[in-house]
């Protein structure tokens, strides 16, 4: 789940997008492969989204506080020039850049930059997420990782929202979100829109979801 892409024979400049849902590790592989390329000498930039500073204003940081110096950037257009002269560029917290990354990420590709992409992959309606699914359409390599589901204990590939905010973007952490598998996911969105239907016959199934 975690093995990098295998690159025998392949020419410099390709695209890769690590994605999954909140709490399943994304910044936390994108931070190994960084510091990887980083042991190995090669000049890496990490940028991320201005409007991201839940943990800290610069840093790129895992949920597992595991940092790397970053660079804020508002717009994707600003990584374009500020990524000249790196053989490595990462990309942290991807869904909420513009859909203008998509170009960025592959003209950079075609000069011969490694991009490393990390983000959601679906918002917390299950949707995909901005300039995600694009992304991994047009990347080399994919790798979707899991978290567990608070639930159930299976491999979660949802985020669920805790609270009552609505807006596709809200930033936040174990306060705001869990992760869900599928089935718990679900179960979850009917108790919050219907909870007389799921209390018929499910409850005892999902007693957690009514606690």
């Amino acid at each position: 789940m975690f093995l990098e892409p295998h690159f025998k024979g392949q020419r410099s400049g390709w695209i890769e997008v690590i994605c999954g849902s909140m709490f399943s590790g994304k910044t936390e592989e994108l931070i190994r492969r960084l510091k990887r390329a980083k042991i190995a000498n090669q000049k890496v930039e990490i940028f991320k989204p201005a409007v991201d500073q839940r943990y800290d204003k610069t840093n790129v940081v895992s949920h597992d506080m595991n940092t790397i110096l970053s660079t804020p950037v508002s717009h994707s257009s600003k990584i374009t020039e500020l990524a000249e002269g790196f053989s490595v560029v990462g990309i942290d917290e991807a869904q909420f850049f513009d859909q203008g990354l998509v170009d960025v990420c592959q003209e950079l590709a075609l000069k011969g930059t490694r991009i490393i992409i990390a983000g959601l992959d679906m918002d917390y309606l299950g949707k995909p997420f901005g300039p995600m699914p694009d992304l991994l359409a047009v990347a080399e390599y994919i790798t979707k990782v899991h978290a567990i589901c608070s639930h159930c204990g299976n491999l979660a590939t949802h985020s669920y929202r805790l609270t009552a905010v609505a807006d596709q973007v809200m930033l936040g952490a174990k306060q705001e979100y869990e992760p869900r598998c599928r089935t718990c996911y679900q179960m979850g969105n009917i108790l919050h829109f219907n909870p007389i239907k799921l209390r018929e016959g499910t409850d005892d199934v999902y007693p957690d979801l009514f606690s």
